[in-house]
């Protein structure tokens, strides 16, 4: 029994690695489909879809709603507004606006980002280290936003920052804490449960943005670029929420089941690298020499943050 305890623990970081890299796929159809539709509109579709192939599950286990406490619904209302709506809105605005290759580096400082959030909601103890480490991810994190640093000092438009980093910054800080929050969800339903909830907290969400908007009609809903393009944006559409939603996000809660928050934002970092590979490979969205140094010095500043919080966290099971 102790055996495959252990056993779920090794391998439960790995499942958060996986779906972030299924996750990280999406900037192959979020790209193209924000020369199509409004941002929020995307994101809007993708919940639609989700919820639609996730109704089975929902369903199976639609009696289970009734055992769930008052924590874990502010724990999956957080998550489903802070991680599946809002943050993605910030993420999709930031492919659109800045560099995709930058945007998906930038959001290494993420895992930072779940560990306070960890300390601050479920008092997980911080290494003697952290705030060092923690500094320098968030100055390579600067530096990999910047394409001209030697200008940073008179104007940061000149300097190459732009809205994207910023949305880009925002997306982080809003998927760090649904991570922290999600792993509240998990102690207090099932993953199936879960899984559809949270989509269904995220497009209740987007129904009332767009409605704030005025955007809850056919015109922006499905205006005339996406009528031009209708087989491609219905396409891209079923894959960003199949490849790259559902079926990531099932193997990430299962996986967030069996990891302690503050660990799973590493593994998150797999969604990074996937996407680099997609934007740079395929969208040719390339870094300078010291945005790639800047990146590597950032993603060795969170592994060193996951090290020290290694040695202050206790083992599970």
């Amino acid at each position: 029994m102790e055996n495959r305890r252990t056993n779920s623990v090794s391998y439960g970081p790995w499942l958060v690695g996986l779906g972030a890299a299924l996750w990280g796929t999406e900037s192959a159809w979020r790209i193209p489909l924000n020369t199509l539709f409004d941002a929020d509109v995307i994101v809007f579709w993708e919940h639609v879809l989700i919820l639609f192939m996730f109704l089975p599950l929902l369903i199976s286990r639609v009696t289970e709603i009734s055992k769930i406490d008052v924590s874990t619904w502010v724990y999956l209302f957080f998550s489903g507004f802070a991680g599946s709506a809002v943050g993605t809105i910030f993420f999709t605005l930031a492919l659109k606006y800045g560099n995709p290759t930058v945007v998906n580096v930038v959001l290494n400082i993420q895992p930072v980002i779940s560990t306070m959030g960890a300390f601050l909601l479920f008092g997980d103890r911080l290494g003697p280290r952290f705030f060092l480490y923690a500094g320098i991810a968030v100055l390579a994190g600067i530096f990999v936003s910047v394409t001209h640093p030697t200008l940073i000092a008179t104007s940061f438009e000149r300097a190459g920052l732009n809205r994207g980093t910023g949305y880009a910054l925002i997306c982080a800080l809003f998927w760090g804490f649904a991570t922290v929050a999600g792993r509240g969800v998990m102690t207090g339903m099932s993953l199936r449960l879960a899984s559809s909830l949270r989509i269904v907290v995220g497009l209740a969400c987007m129904t009332l943005i767009l409605l704030g908007y005025g955007k809850l009609h056919g015109a922006t809903l499905w205006p005339a670029t996406a009528q031009v393009h209708a087989a491609k944006a219905i396409v891209w559409l079923v894959l960003l929420a199949s490849i790259s939603g559902g079926i990531p996000l099932l193997v990430y809660f299962e996986g967030l089941r069996l990891t302690r928050a503050s660990t799973a934002g590493y593994f998150e970092m797999m969604q990074t690298l996937a996407a680099v590979c997609i934007t740079w490979g395929f969208f040719h969205a390339t870094l300078e020499p010291h945005q790639v140094i800047s990146g590597l010095m950032l993603i060795a500043a969170v592994a060193m943050v996951h090290r020290v919080q290694q040695k202050v966290e206790p083992r599970t099971g």
